[in-house]
């Protein structure tokens, strides 16, 4: 087994290519009505706002990660370039008592994490993908990268994270996909939740 090999979850395959999917059409960046806001549950009780100038000069960092969607397909070595989770947090902290976030995108769409999930080492808000900034397709000016969940949990187009204080289902966790996403524990669908995996 080489190194790709034992790199794949169970049940996915590498695809010839970089296949895109996507969940309605793709959005129109506009900077100068563009932000980030950062809402629901933060320490000094108020909204935080980033506008793209802000949020484009906050440090960036790199992460070289493999990406796993749940219709079986795997892209192995990305190179991501972006934003970490962690320095937003700083900027804009949750409040006491948040264990999870709801990351909301352009056109209502949401998908919920763990904050644990939000700032692991590999989680990025990613703005270039191989030295190259990302395509309009895949997500272009913003989209989150959590690596070691199931790729609907790295939602394009980011525009807000919304701190929780009660475990909330995303868009596409509303339609019976799993709440938690682990792709080496194959968490594709809502009926495999074990007892704790979703909100009460």
């Amino acid at each position: 087994m080489n190194d790709e090999e034992s790199r794949l979850p169970p049940g996915q395959y590498v695809p010839r290519g970089r296949p895109v999917i996507h969940y309605g059409r793709v959005p129109a960046f506009k900077p100068e009505s563009w932000d980030f806001q950062v809402f629901g549950a933060t320490a000094s009780g108020r909204t935080h706002r980033f506008t793209w100038p802000e949020f484009a000069n906050l440090p960036r960092t790199e992460v070289l990660a493999d990406f796993h969607c749940v219709t079986k397909f795997s892209i192995m070595g990305n190179e991501w370039r972006g934003v970490s989770p962690r320095t937003v947090m700083a900027a804009a902290p949750p409040a006491d008592g948040v264990r999870h976030v709801m990351i909301w995108a352009e056109y209502g769409y949401s998908a919920n994490i763990r904050v644990a999930d939000l700032t692991a080492r590999d989680t990025l808000f990613a703005m270039e993908l191989d030295d190259k900034p990302l395509t309009a397709e895949r997500g272009y000016p913003l989209r989150a990268v959590v690596p070691h969940l199931y790729a609907w949990k790295s939602v394009k187009w980011v525009r807000a994270i919304e701190y929780l204080l009660e475990d909330r289902r995303g868009f596409w966790e509303e339609r019976g996909y799993h709440n938690v996403a682990d792709p080496w524990r194959e968490q594709r669908y809502s009926y495999q939740e074990e007892p704790g995996e979703g909100p009460p």
